[in-house]
């Protein structure tokens, strides 16, 4: 695990070694089997801008002078089972006499392939809108204490509506992320990094003032293969529950837009 503020210290969370051969001379070409078994590999691979986490398989060769290395990467993905627990995302925000807006997500949680769904419902209108668009936020956090880093990384920007909204319009949200370059949520992992995910609803009027407001969501990354121990029925049950789309909705008080960052 590096951090590139912290440059020279690696820190290492997994470590195991293996001799392979008895002190003595190489004189001609050999072959070295080995094998690590049972591996714990707790978190997934991951390059950011602040920080780098890696596996890889170093052999060194010690001699008196210096040491033959060499390294080889090995990238690890971290596969999550389907949550049971996905409620959906609603909220009221707006400004006072202004503006007030309903936005709804269909769910909380998303594989890294899935689709967000949801919509934007205008309930006063009273100011001239220009266009309305929704960002995917990364947020990298490195660091504890006193020296805690924050890089945001805007992943994506999507425009849902063009134009100015009238009173009980509906604009619908369909947004796929399978074409993003994205990682599973990361929360605090061996205590010196995490990477959050947001959706970034941003409103703009002909004045080019920006309203928006954020709201954390958690990817995480689905396994493609199914056992090929489970049957074929099975299989097609796992796909139907996967692709349920029952949740409950969660509501949240009404909060004014303006505080949430108006730039």
């Amino acid at each position: 695990l590096e951090l590139y503020y912290d440059r020279g210290n690696h820190h290492e969370f997994v470590s195991l070694v293996k001799d392979l051969a008895r002190p003595g001379e190489f004189t001609q070409s050999q072959t070295f089997d080995f094998e690590f078994t049972h591996v714990e590999k707790p978190y997934e691979s991951y390059t950011g801008q602040n920080v780098k986490l890696r596996y890889f398989l170093r052999a060194t060769v010690s001699r008196r002078l210096n040491d033959v290395v060499k390294e080889m990467d090995i990238v690890v993905h971290t596969l999550s089972t389907y949550p049971e627990l996905n409620s959906s995302i609603k909220m009221e925000v707006g400004i006072e006499d202004c503006l007030h807006i309903e936005f709804e997500y269909n769910k909380s949680k998303y594989h890294l392939k899935d689709v967000i769904v949801g919509k934007i419902y205008f309930l006063l209108v009273r100011i001239k809108i220009k266009h309305m668009e929704i960002d995917i936020i990364k947020r990298e956090t490195t660091g504890t204490g006193p020296n805690v880093y924050h890089e945001n990384d805007t992943i994506a920007k999507y425009e849902i509506m063009d134009g100015a909204p009238v009173r009980g319009e509906s604009i619908p949200i369909r947004l796929f992320l399978a074409g993003y370059e994205l990682t599973p949520t990361m929360r605090d992992i061996n205590k010196k990094f995490s990477v959050r995910y947001y959706l970034n609803l941003v409103l703009i009027d002909e004045e080019e003032r920006r309203y928006f407001k954020q709201q954390e969501v958690v990817l995480w990354r689905k396994g493609d293969i199914v056992r090929k121990s489970m049957s074929h029925q099975a299989a097609i049950a796992s796909q139907r529950f996967e692709g349920s789309s029952s949740h409950t909705e969660a509501k949240t008080p009404s909060q004014p837009a303006e505080n949430n960052g108006r730039q």
